[in-house]
């Protein structure tokens, strides 16, 4: 573990992100979401008394005093795990210390120094990266003598915190803060394409952000329900970046546990409505399920746009007519999303992930396309012709000519027609008018928002 004062700052560990990242670790429910959470602001890491509830790395962008860092939550450390879900959740934690230029090794004050604790420090003294130790759950004067179990560590700086309440994070911080370079020159995330991967439970969600990485960035695990909270991913394909965000599987209402899990899908939901773009990954060797088409339903109410990704269909690819069934069945499960692009492949062989990129700008670009007002106008008067506004009231409408509309959103697009009387305007007029637009302006992937006004 490499020793450092604050007023002489260790060089920090190449990184392939200009924002240096700083993660924490621990061994199991020492308050490390809860800390990731004060040091953020918000409660972007679900957090409990149950130890295993964070499994996957999860990321957030954080700024103390003008300089700015990314954060990483892991689960807890036990360096004795050698199988299951124990030993997967100690794998990210080993690849989080891998990839940090910064480690902040959080203990648990009430409990005292643990044989798990000692085995995770020896773990660090070997790793020649910046390390503060911070002693949580000191929230009293009375606590403070609680930290004398730990200096047997032989580490002369250590961090008394109370997570929860925010005690002495400011301090930790401070010591932190020289290490971070005083630079504008960040990267603004908000402005990349986001795009969350949904499913049902183990369809394939994480396998598929894996393949996509190529790299062990998420937990990849049979149990349905691995994933819990919403895990972003920084994506540089073709030289382009892009922000993936795997998801927790959304399970029936019926089949969703109290607690945890209910957090999790409720996570989940939410961060389909903060993305721009939702991949909804589907089991091609089980089919489309009602539980699909619900999901597909809460993409399309919260106007994202959408693209289908058919995967384990390596299983099929020797089935003729796999393919051709497949179809009837999310025409026959999603007619409302019928102009969402469909590909075809599986997550465990990534070469069938070379259209998806290409498929995603094309999406995103529909998501985000503006119409100038001119030339919907003239688009909308050769519809007119071709196809007049209802009739009123047994006679041809004369609003044709008087008709005007004009895009007023994007992301999702949204036109306003303002015609004389609106109340003769029906669904099915809309309709047409949408399938119009779509094969006029291409806007594939993305769902079209309608509105009819009075003159």
């Amino acid at each position: 573990m490499t020793n450092h004062e604050p007023s002489h700052p260790s060089p920090l560990t190449p990184h392939s992100s200009p924002i240096p990242l700083v993660a924490i670790i621990g061994r199991p429910n020492v308050g490390k979401s809860t800390l990731f959470n004060k040091i953020l602001g918000a409660k972007t890491a679900i957090v409990d008394d149950v130890p295993g509830v964070t499994r996957d790395r999860n990321y957030g962008d954080a700024a103390y005093r003008a300089r700015t860092f990314r954060l990483v939550d892991t689960g807890g450390l036990d360096p004795s795990a050698s199988e299951g879900m124990p030993a997967l959740i100690r794998r990210q934690s080993e690849l989080a210390i891998a990839e940090a230029d910064i480690l902040v090794l959080l203990l648990d004050g009430r409990s005292g120094l643990t044989p798990t604790d000692q085995e995770v420090v020896q773990l660090l003294r070997g790793i020649a990266k910046p390390v503060f130790v911070a002693v949580n759950k000191i929230d009293t004067p009375k606590a403070d003598p609680l930290i004398a179990d730990f200096y047997q560590l032989g580490i002369a700086d250590l961090y008394p915190v109370s997570a929860e309440h925010g005690i002495g994070v400011a301090e930790l911080l401070d010591a932190i803060y020289p290490l971070l370079p005083a630079t504008d020159d960040t990267e603004d995330l908000s402005q990349l394409p986001r795009i969350a991967v949904v499913g049902r439970p183990n369809v394939g969600k994480s396998t598929l952000i894996n393949a996509i990485l190529g790299e062990e960035r998420v937990v990849v695990s049979d149990v349905p329900g691995t994933t819990r909270d919403p895990i972003d991913s920084l994506v540089i394909h073709g030289g382009k970046r892009y922000l993936f965000t795997d998801t927790a599987g959304i399970r029936r209402r019926g089949k969703i546990d109290r607690g945890i899990e209910g957090y999790s899908v409720m996570r989940s939901l939410r961060a389909i409505g903060r993305s721009d773009l939702a991949v909804l990954v589907l089991d091609g060797a089980e089919g489309v399920t009602e539980q699909d088409t619900k999901i597909a339903g809460a993409v399309l109410k919260q106007g994202r746009a959408c693209l289908l990704w058919i995967n384990k269909w390596d299983l099929r690819a020797d089935d003729a007519g796999a393919r051709k069934d497949f179809e009837l069945q999310l025409h026959r499960r999603f007619p409302f999303l019928t102009w969402a692009p469909v590909l075809y492949g599986s997550a465990l062989k990534p070469d069938s992930l070379s259209t998806l990129f290409a498929r995603l700008d094309d999406v995103h670009a529909m998501f985000a396309k503006r119409i100038p007002t001119g030339a919907l106008n003239t688009w909308l008067q050769t519809i007119l012709v071709a196809h007049p506004l209802p009739v009123r009231k047994g006679k041809p409408s004369k609003v044709t000519k008087s008709a005007f509309i004009t895009q007023v959103a994007t992301k999702p697009p949204a036109f306003a027609l303002f015609v004389g009387h609106p109340q003769d305007i029906t669904p099915s007029y809309l309709r047409y008018l949408e399938n119009q637009l779509r094969s006029s302006y291409a806007f594939t992937g993305t769902p079209l928002r309608l509105l009819v006004r009075k003159k």
